[in-house]
């Protein structure tokens, strides 16, 4: 399966190159949170861009933080241009949505209660049906690329926008689409940013992903989208997917990492592939003590030849179900350009994790022929994918 184009969005900037630039500068965007009403010690990854933007009339229904997170990645890189020629070519019904979210418009809700809260009752814009629920970010990315195709929402947590992938290929695979859009998005919200405090797993410092002066996560958002096709034209390939579900704890990994490596073996299995041909190592990184060595446990486990490995979150932010994308974004950035990334805001890496993960601190430039990119939910979500050229 190809990777016939894609984009991303982050806290870094709009569109691929400013993704690329920051990764290659290992630049951190996070500041310090500026979005939650009660001003939690905490950094977070915020989408400046979002907050004036208009969408379009014919969308206004569907307005929202995330949905204009998600208007504002379609029109970077010329992606929404891209999927519509391919509409245009098989026809709108041919071509399928599916993304990844956590939260989905739970902002939007979050303000219709607090306005609940204060006035005793819902205004005409709290009450849209259309919008405050899960499948809402997926509906308006249909609808706003005239696509009349399947269309699903992936709800896994964290591994949400890769374990999309799945989805995507299968329905490439049956001929049940010609060309799937796949992706994620994921918006800031009170919830996400309470609910990891409540868990105390929340960083009052830029996170530092496998250090050894870790102390958790900054929650960030972001969009991404890929347009996936069969054909052998140009362009990253999707060689393998590998999912697991360790259901060991509702938000803490197996502790031997089990399901991680799980995933990242069948990963391997369904691409072909020894372990010693990955290159590059997205990782997925939260920053957290546990976390973060149970992954690279797994990791070295199965790839000792140590290929090099990285995790993003530092410049980011953890993006939650657009996590897989940008993980996957960063391994085709590596495919394209050599631009094998490395890990924002992290000084040195816990000597207490195994020497065989070749965690880099630094970027660096290298022909990388295949990559591999990790996304681990609470609940024990895991998935792991493999890319390679075209």
């Amino acid at each position: 399966m190809r990777i016939a184009h894609w984009t991303v969005t982050t806290a870094a900037g709009t569109g691929r190159d400013a993704f690329a630039r920051a990764l290659a500068a290992n630049a951190s965007a996070l500041r310090r949170d500026d979005f939650s009403r009660a001003g939690l010690d905490t950094w977070i990854g915020r989408v400046e861009a979002v907050e004036a933007l208009q969408l379009p009339a014919a969308l206004q229904a569907l307005d929202a933080r995330v949905t204009r997170l998600a208007w504002l990645a379609l029109q970077a890189d010329g992606f929404a241009e891209a999927v519509r020629r391919a509409a245009a070519h098989v026809g709108s019904q041919r071509v399928g949505v599916v993304l990844g979210t956590s939260t989905s418009s739970i902002a939007e809700s979050e303000t219709a209660y607090r306005r609940h809260a204060a006035t005793g009752g819902f205004s005409p814009q709290d009450l849209r049906p259309d919008l405050h629920h899960l499948h809402a970010p997926t509906a308006f990315v249909q609808q706003a690329l005239g696509l009349d195709g399947l269309s699903l929402t992936v709800s896994t947590a964290c591994a949400s926008s890769a374990k999309a992938f799945a989805v995507a290929r299968g329905w490439l695979q049956a001929g049940l689409a010609e060309a799937v859009v796949v992706g994620g998005v994921d918006s800031l919200c009170e919830s996400t940013l309470h609910g990891f405090g409540a868990l105390q797993l929340l960083a009052p410092n830029p996170c530092r992903p496998f250090g050894a002066d870790r102390q958790g996560i900054s929650i960030g958002e972001a969009a991404g989208f890929a347009l996936l096709e069969r054909d052998e034209g140009l362009g990253p390939r999707l060689l393998g997917i590998g999912e697991s579900s360790d259901a060991h704890h509702m938000s803490a990994p197996h502790p031997e990492g089990r399901g991680a490596r799980t995933a990242m073996h069948a990963a391997l299995q369904d691409s072909g592939l020894p372990p010693d041909a990955i290159d590059f190592v997205h990782l997925h990184g939260t920053g957290t003590r546990l976390n973060d060595a149970t992954e690279a446990a797994a990791v070295a486990g199965l790839l000792p030849h140590a290929p090099h490995a990285a995790a993003t979150k530092g410049c980011t932010g953890h993006t939650l179900g657009a996590a897989g994308i940008l993980g996957a974004a960063a391994c085709w950035l590596a495919l394209e350009q050599g631009l094998r990334a490395g890990t924002a805001n992290t000084a040195a890496v816990d000597p207490a994790l195994p020497l065989a993960l070749a965690l880099r601190c630094a970027p660096t430039n290298a022909p990388t022929g295949h990559a591999l990119a990790n996304a681990f939910g609470f609940g024990g979500s895991n998935v792991s994918l493999v890319f390679g050229h075209g």
